[in-house]
């Protein structure tokens, strides 16, 4: 995967690109399935109403995106944005085939500068893509920036474990295992190594949660899922 004269925004950009049509299989296989259980806890814990305005940011192949339009229901609408172009292909596929098109709209983009005004969403939200962006802090306050007053910020992302036992055994997962598998099912060692890396070098979930009070966010809490393996974080801006 070297690429020569990128950013390494570019170069990340690339590399989703090049697994996107795997990336649904491999998210499957990496969490053991559960990550779909994960976002059913999210999605039942969300203060999304029929009639909401939701954007999903790194919106990948769509899963959370098609789940916020579901919840939105006829009357609410919801953009999903990738910087992947690739990845927003099969998102679309994806919503052709759930008869959503008029729901949902994709986009490709930035999520460091989002091209909306202030206090545009409902709910803002973001699933295992904060720990690949450059600045995860600038994302964050361009998140507490679009959504509404008294709107919820949500971000659903791996952590690191704080058991002892359970992360050394964590580490061994996600830096050997993950990497092999990506080369045996996706063919893609370097870009299951890459998503491994930044996968431990993430902050853990206290961190996070002090990240979304310094963006601005209010009544900021946390639910750990797999013994620490991944957390969703919950923020609301004030009024």
């Amino acid at each position: 995967m070297a690429l020569t004269n990128h950013t390494p925004e570019q170069t990340v950009q690339h590399l989703f690109d090049q697994i996107a049509p795997q990336y649904d299989q491999m998210n499957s296989v990496i969490s053991l399935g559960t990550h779909r259980l994960w976002r059913q806890h999210v999605m039942t814990a969300m203060a999304v109403r029929p009639g909401d305005f939701a954007l999903d940011l790194c919106c990948g192949t769509g899963d959370w995106t098609l789940a916020l339009a579901h919840a939105v229901g006829p009357a609410g609408r919801v953009v999903g944005l990738d910087f992947s172009p690739v990845m927003i292909r099969e998102a679309q596929r994806k919503v052709h085939a759930a008869d959503l098109t008029g729901r949902i709209t994709l986009r490709q983009g930035d999520a460091m500068h989002l091209p909306y005004p202030d206090n545009s969403f409902n709910v803002v939200t973001i699933g295992f893509g904060l720990r690949n962006v450059p600045d995860a802090n600038q994302v964050l306050r361009e998140m507490a920036r679009v959504v509404k007053p008294g709107g919820q910020v949500v971000c659903l992302e791996t952590s690191q474990p704080t058991n002892p036992l359970v992360h050394a055994g964590w580490q061994v997962y996600f830096g050997h295992v993950v990497p092999l598998m990506g080369s045996l099912v996706a063919h893609h060692y370097q870009a299951y190594n890459y998503l491994q890396r930044s996968t431990h070098q993430f902050v853990s979930a206290g961190e996070l949660a002090e990240m979304f009070t310094a963006a601005g966010l209010t009544r900021v809490h946390y639910h750990l899922f797999n013994l620490g393996a991944a957390a969703v974080h919950f923020g609301y801006k004030p009024y």
